[in-house]
């Protein structure tokens, strides 16, 4: 079970997010699980997750050979891109809500049951999804190296579950990265996944998570 740490902190500022968890030595997490034989490449990913109640903390650290982000709009084809994911379902609920970003802090959230019953969210609520990425807000391609994103994600997204705090919440998920259009695709995962084909859409697989 994954424990998310609960931080005494109301203001942070987005681009100290990094900085926040380092001081409250928030564990790291590897997505490092290679799922399938056909995508054995495997960049250096990890993230970090902790909350304050009302908003969720996340950061994440990359390393790979192709560094690439063509969609420069929230809810475009963030899958297709140097992309970091976090899905996320609350207690017993039989929906599940999915939180892609690119490297350049373009986002896609969804909600819905499975990968063909997904309704998006209004690019309005995504707008409240705080966004900071090492590599700016604009287009890039033929890069490779390291690349740092941090996400303050407010309760208020969740908007199919009106929660008044993370708190001492039960919940199940799974973080991923992919680049489907990269020069040399990969899904990699948190939790194992067995499936024949890439699919992180699979409930099924996700990890327990507790917040604190």
């Amino acid at each position: 079970m994954l424990l998310i740490p609960a931080l005494q902190t109301k203001n942070t500022p987005i681009d100290e997010v990094a900085t926040l968890l380092n001081a409250n030595k928030v564990p790291v997490i590897d997505i490092a699980q290679v799922n399938w034989k056909d995508y054995l490449y495997q960049p250096k990913v990890s993230c970090r997750i902790a909350h304050n109640g009302n908003n969720i903390f996340l950061h994440y650290e990359v390393e790979e050979e192709d560094v690439q982000a063509v969609c420069n709009t929230d809810n475009g084809k963030i899958w297709e891109d140097s992309c970091v994911e976090f899905f996320l379902s609350f207690a017993d609920d039989d929906f599940y809500y999915n939180i892609e970003c690119n490297c350049i802090g373009k986002i896609l959230m969804a909600t819905g049951s499975d990968r063909h019953n997904r309704t998006p969210l209004p690019v309005e609520t995504l707008q409240d999804i705080q966004r900071f990425s090492t590599l700016g807000d604009s287009v890039v391609s033929g890069r490779k190296g390291r690349w740092a994103l941090s996400l303050i994600i407010p309760r208020t997204v969740f908007i199919r579950n009106r929660l008044s705090s993370f708190c001492g919440l039960r919940a199940r998920g799974n973080f991923y990265k992919c680049g489907d259009k990269l020069r040399t695709p990969h899904f990699l995962s948190w939790c194992p996944i067995a499936s024949v084909q890439p699919d992180f859409h699979l409930p099924a697989f996700f990890g327990k998570i507790q917040f604190e």
